[in-house]
């Protein structure tokens, strides 16, 4: 069977982000790959061409703490700029490439592009408000308030009777990770709304039948 051909830089829509993604070399790796590690001193950058990758934290005991999943068009590493190390791990969660860009092509790319500069700090204020909103989150809220806020933000439309689904299928282990808790607390936090009809499996996401109670 005949190797798959790595998509190229010129499918994205974001013509800055394509001329980018052209100053470095495609590569593509299997589902459940490591990319980047915490505390890496790599600097390049990588602009996700197809697939989906999750960037995460570790903790000493083995626990994990979801920071974002990302798709085709956008892109991670930037946080290296500054010489520091990487603030988070990537694996992929599919089969994934990406264009991947030294750090000093960057460098010179940001040098000559103001506007990708441009496009570069806002990306880190959308980056530094979810931030705030996550220490918000976990400061004020118990687990089922923000296993809903997980929910109500991620949830879309779909089919002729408008049901909210999530668009990914996360497990009960994957929605622990990304709220900061335990699969043991979501899974109590579940079983009421599942017995409620609050809420329903379709295909392997959950769906959003009617709306959630502010509290339980």
């Amino acid at each position: 069977m005949p190797a798959k051909i790595p998509p190229s830089p010129d499918i994205l829509d974001d013509a800055l982000l394509r001329e980018m993604a052209r100053r470095g070399g495609v590569r593509s790796w299997a589902a459940n790959t490591v990319l980047v590690t915490e505390e890496d001193r790599s600097d390049a950058l990588y602009i996700i061409l197809s697939g989906r990758v999750k960037a995460y934290g570790s903790g000493d005991d083995g626990r994990e703490v979801v920071y974002a999943t990302q798709g085709p068009g956008e892109y991670f590493g930037e946080m290296t700029l500054d010489g520091g190390p990487r603030s988070a791990s990537i694996i992929t969660l599919e089969p994934t490439s990406c264009a991947v860009v030294p750090g000093p092509d960057v460098r010179d790319f940001l040098a000559g592009n103001p506007d990708f500069a441009l496009h570069l700090v806002k990306k880190l204020i959308r980056l530094a408000r979810a931030s705030t909103e996550h220490v918000k989150s976990l400061a004020l809220e118990d687990v089922y308030g923000r296993v809903v806020r997980l929910l109500k933000k991620q949830a879309r439309e779909e089919g002729e009777d408008g049901v909210l689904v999530l668009p990914e299928k996360l497990t009960q282990q994957d929605i622990a990770e990304r709220v900061g808790s335990s699969r043991e607390m979501v899974s109590r936090v579940f079983k009421p709304l599942f017995e409620g009809g609050y809420v329903e499996m379709r295909a392997g996401r959950i769906a959003i039948l009617k709306k959630l109670p502010a509290r339980w």
